[in-house]
């Protein structure tokens, strides 16, 4: 099985904000992914276009792109938390339990960090031997899925980011049905008052399946399974 410990990193930063220091890391980001060659050739032709277009659009265009694709709407946020338990009291103790899984690996997060984000996902998986990152990314492929599907409704270049990880992760980048965010006048809109004594953000969402840490017999196996 090939390795996949610098194409995992790399795919890690192209999905962080694209600052300065990112756009000039771009080069060597996506020559460490030609070199690897785990990504297959045709998906690291839409990096490396994705890789060009952040150099050449103004900087200001690139991050402002950046948040509206991932900061404004739940269908296409990098936290894959948010794709399974919302807002719901649910999220706090999964992010405990994953915290603890990548402590177990020795892997340690600042305190800005949050522990669902794809890209600390991506960073945790490239510290695992190829077998184990493959089957850790492949437990939430479905989630991967639904986000690559609403980047591609909305023609984002950073579709072939998720696409290239699903595929490491042994699965097909396929459009799937996903939710589609509300109307931002909706989304925050305040409940009616003592309606069922909850705010809409405090149930667990009808239709998601809880993600789990799950222990597996070997000792340096660790995974989050749906």
């Amino acid at each position: 099985m090939k390795n996949t410990r610098y194409s995992l990193r790399a795919l890690a930063r192209l999905l962080a904000y694209p600052d300065a220091q990112l756009r000039s890391d771009l080069a060597p980001l996506i020559a460490a992914i030609d070199e690897e060659a785990a990504v297959p050739a045709a998906r690291r032709a839409e990096l490396r276009a994705l890789a060009a277009d952040l150099v050449r659009r103004d900087p200001l265009e690139v991050e402002a792109r950046y948040v509206e694709t991932f900061d404004r709407g739940r269908a296409t946020s990098l936290h894959l938390f948010e794709h399974v338990h919302g807002d719901s009291r649910d999220r706090g103790p999964a992010m405990i339990d994953l915290v603890q899984t990548y402590e177990k690996a020795g892997l340690y997060l600042g305190p800005e960090e949050l522990p669902d984000h794809l890209g600390v996902v991506l960073e945790f998986a490239s510290t695992q031997p190829p077998a184990l990152a493959k089957a850790f990314l492949g437990e939430v492929a479905h989630i991967l899925n639904a986000i690559f599907s609403a980047l591609l409704k909305r023609e984002s270049p950073y579709a072939a980011v998720v696409a290239a990880v699903l595929e490491l992760a042994g699965q097909k980048a396929e459009a799937v049905p996903f939710k589609a965010d509300e109307a931002l006048d909706e989304a925050w809109a305040e409940p009616e008052a003592f309606d069922g004594c909850a705010t809409r953000g405090q149930n667990r969402p009808g239709q998601a399946q809880p993600i789990h840490i799950v222990r597996q017999k070997s000792n340096a196996s660790q995974g989050v399974a749906a």
